[in-house]
């Protein structure tokens, strides 16, 4: 795959943007970090709905997709902990369950605004509510290891690592991967993503391993072993991520999930790595940890 400057530029300048507000979203306090990835959340279900509708072409009514929406978002604010309450008054405890049944009644509703459901399309859409809202609730959930309470007042908060970790790591991998497989890529990694080659793969995933143990302990503030493991576990399972949208993006026909970021595509394009990651750093990190 021969190195392209217009392209690599393009990425580059949007990607800063888009690193400043990720920042911005990660690091300000756990709030932010709620709102990011709330937003996150809507914007990956609207194009994941979108790529279903291409898929098996059909219509999903728009009550229907708020009501998968709602619902999903409800199984987020179920993983948010005593971090997320003002005054007593909890996320969890408050909105998970009336958030979620109203996503229910305009489902159904949804459903019978049409004479005939595409029952295929359905189930793909419902399975967005493991792939997209449980991936985001375990971020929260990461989010909050490391938060330490006095009564009911946060007394600090070291629960950015997790999230970092995964981040940092999915970033280095995917701009090495570009990198190597741009310079001495030659073997194809699969159909389903023609331009990724198992040179650059490899290479990224080797250098996210070897960066991020060497960097991550000094700058997150973890032993070496643990950086490792996560790194090399967002690269492998991003990389899997990244190849199973680009199924979904290859069966619906369309370049890219969405538009929003100038060389980057979508929400789904820019997160589909992160989606599949942290269900295994999460598992890692509860199993383990």
């Amino acid at each position: 795959m021969a190195f392209n400057w217009q392209t690599f530029r393009t990425r580059a300048l949007t990607a800063l943007v888009f690193v400043a507000v990720m920042l911005t979203g990660l690091l300000w306090d756990h709030w932010s970090f709620l709102i990011l990835f709330s937003i996150i959340h809507f914007g990956c279900w609207w194009e994941y709905l979108k790529l279903t509708e291409k898929i098996h072409q059909t219509t999903f009514h728009r009550y229907m997709q708020l009501g998968f929406m709602l619902i999903g978002y409800g199984i987020m604010i179920m993983f948010c902990g005593r971090a997320y309450s003002i005054g007593g008054y909890g996320l969890k405890e408050n909105m998970a369950l009336p958030v979620s049944l109203a996503g229910f009644i305009l489902l159904v509703i949804g459903i019978f605004q049409k004479q005939k459901i595409n029952l295929k399309a359905f189930g793909y859409a419902a399975l967005g509510l493991l792939y997209i809202s449980l991936s985001w609730g375990m971020m929260i959930e990461l989010r909050q290891r490391g938060m330490a309470f006095k009564g009911n007042t946060l007394f600090f908060d070291f629960g950015i690592v997790y999230p970092c970790l995964i981040i940092f790591s999915i970033w280095i991998n995917d701009t090495m991967a570009y990198l190597v497989g741009s310079f001495i890529g030659k073997t194809p990694l699969s159909k389903i993503s023609p331009k990724k080659t198992w040179e650059g793969t490899v290479g990224g995933a080797v250098l996210a391993i070897v960066i991020m143990a060497l960097s991550g302990p000094e700058i997150i503030g973890n032993n070496a072993k643990n950086v490792a493991i996560i790194a090399a576990i967002s690269a492998i399972a991003g990389t899997f991520g990244d190849l199973l949208e680009s199924k979904l993006k290859r069966l619906a026909g369309v370049k890219d999930s969405g538009s929003i970021m100038p060389g980057h595509g979508g929400f789904l394009d820019r997160f589909d790595s992160l989606l599949l990651a942290t269900p295994f750093v999460w598992l890692y990190v509860f199993l383990f940890l």
